[in-house]
C-alpha cells in the first residue's frame, strides 16, 4: 500500500520540469561575479514581495537567522508570538547567533498573533543602561504551529504600525506566504508593507528541492550576503537550484488548491466524528485524545502524518490530487474512533 504522506508539504518531489530547468540552468560562480539564473529568481521574488532586493539561502532557518542578525545587537529584546518558528523550531538560533533575548508573546490577537496593544506594551519605554532594549518584531505568516492560520492585511498594518511607533524593526517569517496571500485573495506584497525584512519559502508548498529568500533594503540585502558567507552559505553555481525555484513560483495561481484539498480533509474527518477545525490554508490541526495511539493507527493505516503538541497534523500539497485526499479519508474511518477518543 503506498502511503499517502501529509507530514508537510515539504516532502514534494521536484517536478519533471524542475528537473529539466535544473539540468539546463545557466550558471555562474555566485560569489564572484553573481550566478545569472540566481540573480533572475532574487529579483523575481523581490517583485512579487514589494522590496528593494532579495537573496537566496539554502534553508528557511538560514533565512530568518539573517534576517534577526540584521536587525539584532548582543542582549537585545525581541518579541515574537507564541509557537513562532524562530522561537522554538530554530534550535535557539536567535539567541545564540543572532544574540538576541526571545519573548514569547501569547495569541492576544487570535491564533497565533499578538494584539497591537500588547506590541506596545512589551516594546516598553527606553530604560536606563543596564536594562533590556526590545528592538524587534518577528512576525508569522501564515502561523504554522496555530494551524497555519492567516494574518489579515488590516491586522497585518495595525501590528507594523504599532511595531514602529516603538521604534522596532520588523521581520516577518514568511515561510508560507504565498498561503495567506492566496487565502486572502491578495498579492504578496500587500503582506509585507511596512516590514524591513522578509523570509519565504521555495520548499514549503511551491515543491522546489530546497530554497528561501530573505528579502529587505538593497542596503540589507548587501549586508545580508556578507552574514550568509560568515554562517557558510557563499553559493557558487546557484542557478542549478534557483532554476527549481523559478519553476515552484509558477505554482503560485494554484495554491489554492491546497486550501480546497485541505478543507476536504477537514470535512471528511468530521463526517465520521473527528473534532476537525476548519482550516484557513493547507495546515490542518486535529487535537486527539492520545497522540501515540493516533499516530500508530495513522500509519497502520498508510496515512502519514506529525504530532504537533496535543494534536495531529496533515499538510496537503501539490504531488497530492484531491482523489489522494478521498483515499486518505477512507483508510482513517475505519480508525477514526482513535482520533475523536470514542
Amino acid at each position: 500500500m503506498r502511503p499517502i504522506d501529509l507530514r508537510s508539504d515539504t516532502v514534494t518531489k521536484p517536478s519533471l520540469e524542475m528537473r529539466a530547468a535544473m539540468a539546463a540552468a545557466e550558471v555562474g560562480d555566485d560569489v564572484l561575479e553573481r550566478d545569472p539564473t540566481m540573480a533572475r529568481l532574487e529579483g523575481r521574488v523581490a517583485e512579487l514581495l514589494g522590496l528593494e532586493a532579495a537573496m537566496w539561502v539554502p534553508s528557511g532557518c538560514m533565512g530568518n537567522l539573517i534576517g534577526l542578525m540584521l536587525h539584532l545587537k548582543r542582549g537585545d529584546r525581541f518579541l515574537a508570538p507564541a509557537q513562532a518558528h524562530v522561537l522554538g523550531a530554530e534550535l535557539g538560533t536567535g539567541a545564540w547567533l543572532a544574540g538576541g533575548m526571545p519573548e514569547a508573546l501569547a495569541w492576544e490577537g487570535g491564533p497565533g498573533r499578538p494584539s497591537p496593544a500588547q506590541v506596545t506594551r512589551a516594546a516598553g519605554a527606553p530604560g536606563p543602561y543596564y536594562t533590556l532594549r526590545t528592538t524587534l518584531l518577528c512576525l508569522e505568516n501564515t502561523h504554522n504551529f496555530a494551524g497555519g492560520t492567516v494574518t489579515p492585511l488590516a491586522e497585518h498594518r495595525a501590528l507594523v504600525a504599532a511595531a514602529k511607533a516603538a521604534k522596532l524593526a520588523v521581520h516577518l517569517d514568511g515561510a508560507r506566504l504565498w498561503h495567506a496571500a492566496a487565502a486572502l485573495d491578495l498579492p504578496p506584497a500587500a503582506l509585507t508593507e511596512g516590514v524591513d525584512t522578509v523570509q519565504v519559502c521555495l520548499s514549503k508548498g511551491l515543491g522546489a528541492p530546497m530554497g528561501s529568500l530573505l528579502g529587505g533594503s538593497a542596503a540589507a540585502m548587501a549586508e545580508a550576503r556578507r552574514l550568509r558567507k560568515m554562517l557558510g552559505g557563499g553559493v557558487r553555481q546557484g542557478g542549478v537550484v534557483a532554476a527549481a525555484g523559478l519553476v515552484a513560483l509558477d505554482y503560485l495561481p494554484r495554491v489554492a488548491e491546497d486550501h480546497a484539498k485541505t478543507r476536504r480533509l477537514a470535512e471528511g474527518l468530521r463526517g465520521f466524528g473527528v473534532p476537525a477545525p476548519e482550516p484557513e490554508t493547507n495546515i490542518l490541526l486535529v487535537p486527539v485524545p492520545a497522540v501515540a495511539p493516533a499516530m500508530a493507527a495513522l500509519e497502520t493505516a498508510g496515512v502519514r502524518a506529525l504530532p504537533v503538541g496535543t494534536a495531529v497534523r496533515f499538510i496537503p500539497h501539490r504531488d497530492l490530487a484531491m482523489a489522494d485526499i478521498e483515499e486518505a479519508l477512507r483508510r482513517i474511518e475505519p480508525v477514526g474512533h482513535l482520533l475523536r477518543g470514542a
